[in-house]
């Protein structure tokens, strides 16, 4: 919601300068994003009148223009083509300083000579004085513009356009009237509301409205208005005001409507008279019938589109934009207003089903006033009248199930418990009661009232906790300890806690990220092919309309990001759950994703700038999993993957069942994503990863460790993980450690061969091991080699 404070402070105006009254907004929840002034600094610019205009006798595009300031004549050379005599317009005079839109710089106004013609001063235009992004010519002013105004004065531009980031529960401060409204609750103001008087029926025309959905409609409002000007021009005061709230200005029956959404927060829409046929049916799409909406869109609806329709068909969505047939065109002379109430549940996701979202829709999803529609007609019947003229027949109205507002019984006693203070009775009342609560019943126990029609979000007594200490001040309310029983928790140590992870890899330099949960379809393809991935029925956008079915999509879209910002080192990792179909079903396994990027350390005069590769990565999960104390069950063998580099994938298998994988990223995938350096990444379900053992304590040796140096030729396509895991299982329980300290391959070695050194550590708990008992033991395991591997003693 964005509107202009000027605006606001003629509803209500509290002592309170622009900052201070963005810090309370955003204090009571309704935060503010931006504040902009709503035109560039400027000065010396006034109004001036155009009395004659004549060609430039030297240019073809540039004009010779007599100007008026009330005081005295000035020439002035001008290129805008719009500029005629009798037109009043802002006139820089010599002197004047203006603010260049590009940078913002200060430039100084002073005479010159334009092909050899004096001009004294410059006439401006929208763009030149910060009100537009661009102009095709002068800024007309009213005929009525007194000459020699200052401009700032006469447009008021000593303002800001507030920028709100509403909550979806607050669809109220969606209109002036609810900013204005909450303004006073904070301050304990009534704010001023323009006097709405009804429009006298200047004629008896009207059109027959029927509602065939009653539920999802329960009000709809209808009125003629014949000979209307659609060519008139829109009042300044009004397209200035639609300007500092982000609308651009369309024609004067446009402009009214959005004017009265921005003020009241009703959505309203205008029919061609002309075009409709019959009467007017709210009522339910059939299958697979046609509408083709403003935009020139064409869209198939379903049986749950609501939408306004007559004799010939639909004529627009509901809630959500109008038909392209029945619109407002140049040529319109009579229209039809309408003003509705629709349910949210009747109109939620239907325009992002189609692609859409426009400013009515983001309002009836939250929720608008059901008791204002009648006051939105009067009041945009008033304003076409006055800017458009023509005569107005009688309002329709039709109505269905109307909802009714929630009675609510608040006890202080809990609400002292909750706030952990007792706030006075009286002050209780005064504040629902100016948050537009109706008081039904008030003892010493309680207070009972009933929720305003514009409160949709208030339906239990927390509800009014909230609102009380909102309003109240959270930063008035005492720090207190918990006013609730909290029970110590248990944790279970076969289990390794997702806390003790995370941390493991922010100390390994990690950052954790958390991405979207829905993905770009074509990316999450490239990365994860041949899965099926879950569609959304209301996608956000075309990029983010599929359920992931891993995390990689979303690390890597976050290493585009920061790559493209000269990051050339990243370290992340996210937490979450992918989405698989499984015999029928939709499964939700929470995965541990990782990506690493960039040099291996950072730059540092004492660190080489060697890359990270693919051990680096998997020494990052061998450090994880040493947090399960079960590293003896997980396992990494050779894999393959669409997304993986062939020869650098591996699988990670707990007890022989694969749990996760890791490697680097496909160089043509790579490619594609206009990647420059490599990149290794990893992904693991969490669960099992979670798997742990209970420690076990055992009596450490007074008996000396013997170590032992085994180098053997073997075939290069057995693992490092085969050769340990025999070493392990024939050495026995005397094995305390084992690590492989070399590999080698070369010329002492034949090219289909390696040779790897293994370090052994023993150590008996009870003797010391003699050298007969470390003879068998490595002979033994030596032999085992042989038997499994072929393997031979290297000389």
């Amino acid at each position: 919601m964005i509107f202009s404070e000027q605006w606001i402070r003629e509803w209500v105006n509290p002592s309170l300068s622009t900052q201070a009254l963005v810090d309370q907004l955003t204090m009571a929840g309704l935060e503010v994003d931006a504040v902009n002034a709503v035109a560039s600094e400027f000065s010396g610019v006034i109004v001036a009148e155009v009395l004659k205009v004549e060609e430039h006798p030297d240019a073809d595009k540039l004009r010779v223009c007599e100007v008026s300031d009330g005081k005295q004549h000035h020439q002035v050379v001008c290129g805008a083509p719009n500029v005629r005599a009798g037109m009043r317009v802002p006139y820089a005079q010599v002197g004047a300083q203006l603010s260049a839109a590009a940078d913002g710089k200060v430039f100084k106004i002073r005479q010159a000579k334009l092909r050899g013609l004096e001009s004294n001063g410059m006439l401006c235009s929208a763009e030149e004085l910060g009100l537009a992004e661009s102009s095709d010519g002068l800024l007309e002013l009213a005929e009525d513009a007194p000459i020699g105004t200052d401009v700032r004065e006469f447009l008021s531009l000593n303002d800001h356009s507030l920028e709100l980031d509403l909550t979806p529960n607050r669809g109220d401060c969606l209109g002036i009237i609810g900013v204005a409204r909450e303004i006073g609750l904070l301050n304990a103001l009534t704010p001023t509301v323009p006097n709405i008087e009804a429009v006298p029926a200047g004629i008896d025309s009207t059109f027959p409205v029927t509602i065939s959905a009653p539920d999802a409609c329960p009000r709809y409002l209808g009125r003629v208005v014949r000979e209307v000007d659609v060519l008139a021009p829109t009042p300044m005061w009004m397209a200035e005001r639609l300007r500092r709230s982000g609308i651009r200005c369309i024609d004067p029956i446009v402009d009214i409507t959005n004017y009265v959404l921005l003020e009241l927060g009703q959505p309203m829409h205008a029919f061609d008279l002309a075009s409709l046929q019959g009467g007017i049916d709210v009522r339910l799409a059939k299958q697979d019938e046609k509408l083709t909406l403003l935009d020139g869109k064409e869209v198939s609806l379903t049986p749950d589109v609501l939408v306004i329709a007559d004799g010939s068909g639909p004529l627009a969505m509901a809630g959500v934009m109008g038909g392209e047939n029945s619109g407002v065109t140049t040529n319109t002379k009579d229209v039809f207003l309408e003003c509705a109430f629709f349910a949210p549940l009747a109109i939620a996701g239907r325009a992002r089903r189609y692609g859409l979202h426009t400013d009515a829709s983001h309002r009836y999803e939250r929720g608008v006033d059901f008791e204002i529609q009648a006051r939105a007609m009067e009041r945009a019947t008033s304003l076409l009248i006055e800017i458009a003229g023509g005569s107005a027949g009688p309002v329709v109205e039709t109505l269905g199930n109307l909802p009714e507002c929630p009675e609510i019984t608040l006890s202080f006693a809990k609400l002292s418990k909750f706030l952990g203070m007792e706030i006075p009775v009286e002050e209780v009342e005064a504040i629902l009661t100016r948050l537009g609560a109706r008081v039904l019943n008030l003892d010493y126990a309680g207070i009972t009232v009933q929720a305003p029609s514009f409160r949709f979000d208030l339906s239990l007594d927390v509800d009014l906790i909230e609102e009380v200490a909102r309003v109240y001040g959270y930063n008035r309310l005492p720090k207190t300890k918990s006013l609730s029983r909290n029970s110590l928790g248990t944790r279970t140590e076969t289990r390794a806690e997702l806390p003790r992870l995370k941390d493991r890899l922010v100390a390994l330099g990690y950052q954790e990220v958390i991405t979207y949960s829905f993905v770009e379809p074509g990316l999450l393809e490239m990365v994860n092919p041949g899965v099926e991935a879950t569609p959304l029925q209301n996608p956000i956008s075309a990029e983010m309309s599929v359920m992931r079915t891993s995390l990689w999509p979303g690390l890597l879209s976050t290493l585009r990001y920061n790559a493209n910002r000269q990051q050339e080192r990243v370290r992340i990792f996210e937490t979450g759950q992918v989405f698989l179909k499984r015999d029928g079903a939709l499964m939700q396994p929470p995965c541990l994703g990782g990506l690493v990027y960039g040099p291996l350390h950072q730059e540092s005069w004492s660190n080489l700038k060697k890359s990270v590769d693919f051990f680096d990565i998997k020494g990052d999960i061998e450090s994880l999993l040493n947090l399960t104390r079960n590293e003896i069950d997980y396992s990494f063998e050779k894999a393959s993957h669409p997304a993986l580099h062939s020869g650098q994938s591996a699988a990670l298998l707990l007890n022989g069942q694969q749990i996760g994988l890791v490697g680097a990223l496909d160089p043509a995938l790579q490619r594609k994503l206009d990647i420059s350096n490599r990149v290794y990444l990893f992904e693991i379900d969490l669960n099992s990863l979670q798997h742990a053992r209970i420690p076990k304590v055992s009596e450490l040796s007074k008996f000396p460790e013997v170590n032992r140096d085994l180098a053997i030729v073997i075939d290069k396509e057995v693992s490092a993980q085969q050769i340990l895991s025999a070493v392990r299982d024939c050495a026995g329980d005397c094995l305390v450690d084992l690590r492989i300290f070399d590999v080698y391959q070369g010329d002492a070695v034949e090219k289909s061969k390696k040779s790897i050194a293994l370090g052994l550590t023993l150590q008996h708990p009870s003797r010391t091991l003699g050298d007969e008992d470390i003879n068998g033991i490595i002979n033994s395991c030596v032999k085992e080699l042989q038997t499994q591997f072929n393997a031979k003693l290297r000389n």
